[in-house]
């Protein structure tokens, strides 16, 4: 039911339409835009394929009408590089999303139907028709402009732009679902593997530090059985709060690494530094003064904490780090819990 409900499509924005208009015919934009002003559209227009990929980003229109024959660069080019802009920003956006499973590959599959386009040209011959659908014009029409023929394409394709863009949204909430851990609202594993992996290679590259703190809240199970384990979920949101308060940059990564354990990895960050962190950390659990009866060392919730740190190389690999830091953390737990040991 989460699911479904975080992938609900959205109902449709209370904004007018933005058609982005690129011709380098003066008249003819201004007929466009008395034409789609009438019908209710937002008009941007630009002249020539250049400044139509320029202001595609940032207009994000529904539709783009794109007249074939312009100059710097005509229709045709535009139109293949407007595809391959919507294809890299679907790539990007899917980086951490799982496309394994089947809803992921109806989503993908959707999504590919990318922001309309409507080529205008003058040349009607069944080869520039072909060429235009080729780089990737949704339809065409044809100059001399038919009003009644554009009013048509543009609902059609307006209804089309909306279901796309209510599958963005779907997809976004989908991207949030697969990163990030609903209960704690931290990171995820999936989402800590992933960066863990990307921060090994830059620092790899940069002969740069890489810190890694796995923490552990100390006998909650005891927790658990003592208070419950709605009262258990509480612990570990408030815990997780803390851990992220404290993270110390922006390119920190806060994680729930599983069950009760946490992890921070810090890029560019030395061992001291981490330490450092670590014990904000601990503190700042510490004040909560969340009542531990079924604790076997203090009264209150606390953590024991490993941290470790290495300066990747290509001859290593991100499961080394995780090795010496879980090591660290056993240790901690083996001399008493409720400290920090560093490796």
């Amino acid at each position: 039911m989460q699911l479904m409900s975080a992938i609900s499509l959205s109902p449709l924005s209370s904004q007018p339409p933005v058609i982005l208009v690129a011709d380098d015919d003066k008249s003819v934009r201004r007929l466009l835009r008395r034409i789609m002003e009438r019908e209710g559209y937002g008009v941007v227009e630009v002249c020539d394929g250049q400044q139509c990929l320029d202001a595609y980003e940032t207009v994000k229109p529904d539709i783009v009408l794109l007249d074939a024959m312009m100059p710097v660069m005509d229709g045709f080019t535009c139109c293949k590089q407007l595809l391959q802009v919507a294809r890299n920003n679907l790539l990007s956006a899917l980086t951490n999303f799982n496309t394994d499973s089947a809803l992921g590959n109806t989503v993908i599959a959707k999504l590919w139907e990318r922001t309309p386009i409507l080529m205008i040209t003058n040349l009607d011959d069944e080869d520039s028709v072909n060429r235009a659908f080729d780089v990737g014009a949704t339809d065409y029409v044809t100059k001399p402009i038919q009003l009644t023929v554009l009013r048509l394409r543009l609902r059609q394709l307006l209804k089309q732009a909306q279901v796309y863009k209510q599958l963005e949204a779907a997809n976004q909430a989908l991207q949030q679902l697969a990163t990030v851990d609903s209960l704690t609202d931290l990171a995820n594993r999936r989402r800590f593997d992933d960066y863990l992996h990307t921060q090994w290679i830059n620092s790899a590259q940069e002969e740069s530090p890489l810190s890694l703190i796995l923490c552990d809240i100390d006998f909650f199970k005891f927790y658990n059985d003592q208070y419950g384990h709605p009262a258990g979920d509480i612990c570990l949101q408030k815990v997780g709060h803390a851990l992220k308060r404290h993270a110390q940059k922006n390119q920190d990564l806060v994680a729930r690494y599983g069950g009760e354990e946490f992890a921070v990895i810090m890029p560019n960050t030395h061992i001291a530094g981490a330490v450092h962190v670590a014990q904000m950390i601990q503190a700042g659990v510490r004040d909560l003064r969340i009542t531990h009866q079924g604790s076997a060392i203090n009264q209150y919730v606390t953590l024991s904490l490993g941290v470790a740190t290495m300066v990747p190389t290509w001859d290593s690999s991100p499961s080394d780090l995780i090795v010496k830091a879980d090591q660290a953390l056993y240790q901690a737990k083996a001399a008493g819990r409720d400290r920090i040991v560093s490796d």
